[in-house]
């Protein structure tokens, strides 16, 4: 049996996590019209690569914020990116730069980064170093965010956990972009694992965003690549072998 797999390439209003619920949900749709089983996006999707906001937007893995991407998504995983509270209450302490994943059978894991970007450690704290593969349908999927991927011992211990797709959801810049996709072609390539690739669709914490989410086959074939920024799903099935393409979406309407 086959896997289907998408980078939704969205972008973030700044800290409005209200209007990015909507866009989340754009995506889920759309996604949900192509087949998509596992659906990840951006880091920090939910608010945006905002690091200031970070405590203000911090929210727990069961906020009621979430229920309607939970009913939107059920039936499939989708992984969004949120800051999340450590402790309670939440002005305690630093929150976690981390991804949600609601699961296709309604659960709901977390994922924190664990290796911050310099400048990351004023606003967030790093989660435990470690590794857990998670299997759905015939593949195991581990999930990094942005900096993880920089790290060759993220994606080793990925490989040890027995992953077979690394999932990735990213804010990667125009200018730093053609070092990190090959960072993840190796990955690909020495790890012999499937990489997804999602970043964001525009702009965001003043950083002009590459777009470019894309997929690379184990043994680190290119196989799909969005065509810089701009609002899209990245696709890429595993059947007979890998195959992938880019559905554009509508940017939604300025409000």
């Amino acid at each position: 049996m086959g896997i289907r797999i998408a980078a939704a390439q969205a972008p973030s209003a700044a800290g409005d996590i209200a209007a990015n619920l909507q866009t989340h949900l754009r995506f889920i749709a759309a996604a949900r019209a192509e087949g998509v089983q596992l659906l990840v996006f951006p880091e920090l999707s939910l608010c945006g690569y905002e690091l200031p906001l970070l405590r203000d937007c911090a929210m727990a893995p069961h906020d009621a914020r979430l229920d309607a991407l939970r009913a939107a998504a059920a039936g499939m995983t989708v992984i969004v990116g949120a800051p999340l509270t450590t402790v309670m209450p939440a002005a305690a302490a630093r929150p976690c730069i981390a991804s949600i994943t609601l699961t296709a059978d309604g659960g709901t894991r977390i994922y924190r980064k664990q290796y911050l970007h310099g400048g990351e450690e004023v606003y967030a704290q790093a989660g435990p170093i470690g590794a857990t593969a998670h299997a759905l349908l015939g593949q195991h999927y581990v999930e990094a965010i942005c900096a993880d991927t920089t790290h060759a011992a993220h994606a080793q211990a990925a490989a040890a956990a027995g992953a077979t797709l690394y999932v990735a959801g990213v804010l990667i810049s125009a200018g730093g972009y053609a070092h990190d996709a090959a960072l993840l072609r190796g990955h690909a390539a020495s790890h012999q694992m499937g990489v997804l690739l999602a970043n964001h669709a525009a702009d965001s914490g003043g950083y002009s965003v590459a777009g470019n989410s894309a997929f690379w086959a184990p043994g680190g074939q290119l196989i799909v690549q969005a065509d810089g920024p701009g609002d899209c799903l990245v696709i890429a099935e595993a059947q007979h072998g890998w195959q992938g393409r880019v559905v554009p979406l509508a940017a939604a309407a300025a409000t």
